[in-house]
């Protein structure tokens, strides 16, 4: 299979620009109306009802759908209502395969979905090939993958897993927040839908909460666009309007920041009181070879478990300097989480231990401050335990 190339920072800097009808306006104004006026009995324009149309969330909603190959899709309110929008595309009692270490957001949603009887759900480990086939004999309508994993940045071959399902005729959906279009492209591997939380490298800046769908087929695409206005989980025009501009900087901002992290990742992997660390760029993690192959940089999230005890884990981040403790990712600033009592709380202990979530484990979103100053902050943060 030939792999897409990730689009070019120029497509994410000229995204949208001068093709404002009314004035030509360089930057696309922003459109806060709520309703649109019809030209006659019968004769409505492009918009009627800012619920099911709205011309900033459809600018941003065809920028993401070029940078990731997609036919078109839908700008929600959050990340998680982008992967609930998705399940309205399924049939009741529909099997959906998750990996059982997915961001704790999604294990709750999934569960609860279930629980509801919408929707049966299996979590299995996607690395293991026996848990997949097993699984995939169950004839599932749905794989929904995360590549890297969230919090232990596991990859899986998403070419390997997209044909599997097809086989099977069940959709894939890639969930690629953590490294965005500018680092792996998964619809050009294969996947179906293509789902974001905004909210994270996309905007970048950790002042909008939005989400994503993006889908290969027009089909499909059409089916999202009904299921949003139906639902009504479109995102603000604003938010919009916000999450277009920091899109203009992707590759930028990924840029200093895998670089950073790869530096930070060196740093740790060496450190006397680091158990572990999670990370493809590093050359001795399990991903790095699958990285290398579908994605164009290891990114700039990474994770790593500390050797100390709860009491050692409090006094490692009760003084954290510029990594602030505080959950989300991907923006300019650094932030460190313990994903057992933060991002991943929704999950039991037992679905975590399964997952390989301990309670020494914390993920750094690595930011733009320059790498020397992130590495004295982290040799502070060493010296308390």
């Amino acid at each position: 299979m030939t792999i897409k190339l990730p689009p070019s920072a120029t497509a994410c800097v000229t995204a949208q620009i001068a093709n404002d009808p009314a004035y030509g306006a360089v930057i696309p104004p922003l459109y806060l109306s709520s309703t649109y006026t019809f030209k006659g009995l019968d004769q409505m324009g492009t918009f009627d009802y800012g619920r099911g149309g709205n011309p900033n969330r459809n600018a941003l909603a065809q920028t993401i759908a070029t940078l990731e190959g997609g036919a078109g899709g839908v700008v929600t309110s959050s990340g998680m209502a982008a992967i609930d929008l998705v399940l309205n595309l399924l049939g009741p009692n529909a099997l959906v395969i998750a990996p059982h270490d997915c961001y704790g957001g999604t294990h709750r949603l999934l569960n609860s979905r279930q629980h509801q009887g919408r929707l049966r759900v299996r979590f299995i480990d996607q690395s293991d090939p026996h848990a997949v086939k097993q699984a995939l004999a169950d004839a599932p309508a749905l794989v929904f993958i995360e590549s890297p994993s969230n919090p232990l940045m596991r990859l899986v071959d998403i070419a390997a897993l997209g044909k599997a399902a097809k086989a099977v005729g069940a959709l894939m959906v890639c969930d690629n927040t953590f490294l965005s279009p500018a680092r792996q492209t998964p619809l050009a591997l294969g996947a179906d839908i293509v789902v974001h939380s905004t909210t994270k490298f996309l905007n970048g800046h950790s002042d909008v909460v939005g989400g994503v769908a993006i889908a290969a087929t027009d089909a499909h695409a059409e089916q999202l666009q009904w299921w949003a206005n139906c639902t009504g989980v479109t995102g603000a025009p604003f938010d919009s309007y916000l999450t277009l501009r920091g899109i203009r900087t992707l590759h930028a901002r990924m840029d200093v920041q895998e670089a950073n992290a790869i530096k930070i990742a060196q740093f740790l992997s060496t450190h006397p009181s680091v158990d572990h660390v999670y990370y493809p760029g590093l050359k001795d993690d399990p991903g790095y070879a699958l990285a290398k192959r579908q994605q164009s940089g290891p990114g700039a999230l990474l994770s790593f478990a500390l050797k100390t005890d709860r009491a050692g884990l409090g006094r490692f981040v009760a003084n954290t300097g510029l990594f602030q403790l505080a959950e989300s990712l991907g923006g300019t600033e650094s932030l460190i989480c313990h994903p057992t009592s933060m991002t991943h709380r929704a999950m039991d202990d037992a679905a975590r231990q399964k997952a390989g979530i301990s309670d020494s484990l914390l993920r750094i979103s690595v930011g733009l401050e320059r790498s020397e100053d992130q590495i004295r902050a982290l040799k502070t943060m060493f010296a308390s335990l």
